[in-house]
């Protein structure tokens, strides 16, 4: 009976009713016991308990195959529409908790990024930059520098059309969005999607002004995050118009140039105020990318693009039919930097020169240099030509070039073969070991023991202290006037003069004539071993063409405000004389000779007194020229940037050449004159000992390492008396004596 009750016994899980109700435990819940339910027809009896197990039909046993085994599991009532509700259910609701995620985890990334912002209350438009307008001696723009790079104009001084033409093409909406645009960011991810690239930008003109005025240009989600916010604090902080101003007047456009005024300058050499509609279109166009639009760079590349945009103008509304046919048909003409490009050349050497003159600047400032455009252009021709003819077949692949007047005012120069591959001022801050053309200093300073052009050196081999210098052609001449000597460069001779008067003396003349460089005061500067830079090198060479005065290269003339306001003008005119007028005289003479028998005579100019040296270098790595008139003078080097060795190019071949197609060119048209001193030196009762008081001698000035001028002067000129006239000896008695 225990076992029967057992096995009619049906066992439930603690959560039958839950079981129950989907239909794993019969078709439904038990009817009630009792009363029968309102509304019944029909009352139902109360059956007792034991009647009912008793009743019960037991539980069939399953058979020992089936053990473990479970029956079908009946699907919950209610079918397919029952379902689909409660997954979409489902979903709803799990969409509700991702978006809930979704926020608040944005809004923890947003307050990460706004943390890493400074205090709102530090919030400020950075002040514009001050520009600095760099200009010609005439007053012709060289090139605008500084921070922005451009003059800062309003809406109002711009024409119409250029602000249109950016708002057509990078943010047609700007005027209908709160520094971030929905539908414009959703346009552009689906033209990326279709494009299956990136060919448009989400961001508004809000969020590139906030980039360009507060962020780093890095692409992270961090600092997208703080443009947005910046965006919108710029929204409500500015008006559009003045959003639109500060965008136009600090945005990048290419080749240097910030702001819409300097990029119209730049490109098209005019103002923005002036620009055609066309012009407009290529200025708006290089927005997206300026290296690949920028019309100097890619001219095809630049109409396309300002074709498309002044199509975006058309369908826009800012261009009628007509407007836009006459933009598209008319010609964009650029303008190439000023030479070139080497004007860059220049404001580069200004601007490292500029904090000494007026410290930081607050304001725009104009820039009134020496530089003559004319001149300017001819040396960077020159240096060009001259590396396209010669330089492949020398191995030389850079050049620099500097002119100046006789009291320094420097009129052109050029750092280098191409600003844009290389702006490394070579003319300025390359040190490179002058060879021969340092030989004057130590002709000066023989000169100033009481030697003469005529004085006579043995031009045979000889050893100083363990070094024996050699002559280029490997051949002595024997005895030779200094004269000679110098004109075909002879080394031994001049390494017997610098032993002479002694190494230290030779860098003190040096020094005197502007050589600021570090001087080694061995035997071989004799050689010009030691570096220099070229407009230290040409600076003092301008000695000898003012008569003995010496000069500071100066490229700066007067710095002022837009206003008018002086902040420098150059006064003075140096350190004084440095070079006593005989010696002037015989320096010249000599250095003359080198132009028309000598080393230096495939440089000179019919017609023109002009006096230079040639200078190569050991290895013939550095090449040198350095020449002048009574009205210019130049210098010129050639080489490369590594120091590797050329292929035999010299003072005599590709910087001679150089230096003649510049001088050629600047000379023309200017009155020739003559060089100081002519052949005075020659007259015996100026160097005899009876003669006149030497009063100029007293006035010439000493310069110290720093280049100081110090208050001790050397002595008055020696005399010594001039040789008498040599006879004519011929080739084996000069090489044998006798």
């Amino acid at each position: 009976m225990a076992d029967k009750r057992r096995t009619s016994r049906r066992v439930e899980p603690a959560s039958g009713s839950r079981a129950r109700s989907l239909g794993f435990f019969g078709t439904g819940a038990k009817k009630p016991v009792g009363k029968p339910a309102k509304g019944s027809s029909r009352p139902s009896k109360a059956v007792p308990a034991a009647k009912r197990t008793a009743t019960a039909k037991p539980a069939p046993r399953k058979a020992a195959g089936a053990a473990g085994r479970r029956g079908p599991v009946r699907r919950p009532p209610g079918g397919i529409v029952a379902t689909t509700v409660r997954f979409f259910r489902g979903v709803v609701y799990w969409s509700v908790v991702a978006s809930i995620i979704a926020v608040a985890g944005v809004a923890a990334l947003v307050a990460y990024s706004w943390s890493k912002l400074p205090p709102a209350s530090e919030w400020t438009v950075p002040k514009r930059p001050a520009n600095v307008r760099i200009v010609s001696a005439d007053g012709a723009l060289l090139t605008n520098r500084g921070d922005t790079v451009g003059r800062s104009l309003t809406l109002a001084e711009m024409p119409g059309y250029l602000p249109e033409a950016v708002i057509a093409i990078e943010d047609r909406r700007f005027y209908y969005h709160l520094g971030i645009d929905p539908i414009g960011l959703g346009r552009a991810v689906l033209a990326n999607f279709r494009a299956g690239d990136v060919v448009q930008g989400g961001s508004t003109l809000t969020q590139q002004l906030a980039k360009n005025l507060f962020l780093n240009p890095e692409r992270t989600i961090e600092r997208k995050i703080q443009e947005v916010i910046l965006a919108v604090w710029l929204e409500l902080r500015l008006t559009k118009r003045e959003i639109l101003e500060l965008y136009l007047n600090r945005v990048y456009l290419g080749a240097g140039a910030y702001g819409v005024d300097a990029a119209a300058h730049r490109y098209f050499g005019k103002s923005a105020r002036e620009v055609t509609v066309a012009e407009a279109a290529m200025l708006a166009g290089l927005l997206k990318a300026p290296g690949r639009y920028s019309p100097l760079l890619d001219a095809q590349a630049a109409e396309d693009r300002a074709r498309l945009v002044i199509a975006a103008m058309r369908e826009a509304g800012y261009l009628d039919d007509r407007a836009a046919a006459a933009a598209l048909a008319d010609e964009v003409k650029t303008v190439r930097d000023v030479a070139g490009g080497s004007g860059r050349y220049v404001a580069d050497w200004v601007m490292d020169q500029l904090p000494g003159y007026v410290g930081t600047l607050d304001a725009d400032v104009i820039v009134e240099t020496t530089i003559d455009l004319g001149l300017q252009s001819l040396a960077a021709r020159a240096i060009a030509n001259t590396l396209s003819a010669e330089g492949g077949e020398r191995g030389v692949s850079q050049g620099a070039l500097v002119a100046m007047a006789p009291d320094g005012a420097v009129k052109a120069l050029v750092g280098g073969r191409d600003y844009a591959a290389s702006p490394f001022n070579r003319a300025v801050a390359a040190k490179r070991q002058p060879g021969s053309s340092f030989k004057p200093f130590v002709f000066l300073a023989a000169l100033e023991t009481g030697l003469t052009p005529e004085s006579v050196r043995i031009d045979q081999p000889i050893s100083i202290r363990g070094w024996s210098p050699e002559n280029y052609t490997r051949k002595y001449l024997g005895p030779v006037t200094l004269r000679t000597a110098l004109a075909l460069s002879l080394n031994t001779v001049a390494a017997q003069l610098a032993a002479e008067v002694g190494p230290a003396a030779v860098v003190a003349t040096a020094r005197r004539l502007g050589i600021r460089s570090p001087l080694h005061a061995t035997p071989s500067i004799a050689l010009g071993t030691s570096e220099a830079t070229l407009i230290e090198m040409t600076g003092a060479y301008a000695v000898f063409a003012n008569g003995g005065l010496g000069v500071i290269p100066h490229v700066i003339r007067r710095i002022r405000t837009e206003d008018g306001r002086i902040l420098y003008e150059r006064s003075g005119s140096g350190p004084g004389q440095v070079v006593h007028p005989a010696h002037v005289a015989m320096m010249n003479a000599m250095l003359q000779e080198a132009m028309v028998t000598g080393t230096g005579k495939s440089a000179a100019l019919p017609g023109w007194p002009a006096a230079g040296k040639t200078g190569t270098s050991q290895d013939f790595r550095d090449a040198w020229f350095i020449g002048y008139t009574a009205a210019l003078v130049a210098g010129v080097w050639f080489g490369n940037d590594d120091n590797r060795p050329t292929r035999k190019a010299t003072g005599s071949n590709v910087a001679a050449a150089a230096w003649h197609r510049f001088m050629a060119g600047a000379l023309d048209g200017v009155p020739v004159a003559a060089l100081p001193g002519g052949t005075a030196y020659r007259d015996p009762a100026t160097l005899a000992g009876g003669g006149p008081p030497d009063a100029i001698g007293a006035h010439i000035a000493t310069i110290g390492e720093d280049g100081e001028v110090l208050s001790a002067p050397p002595p008055p000129l020696p005399a010594e008396a001039a040789p008498p006239a040599r006879e004519r000896k011929g080739f084996l008695r000069r090489l044998f004596g006798g």
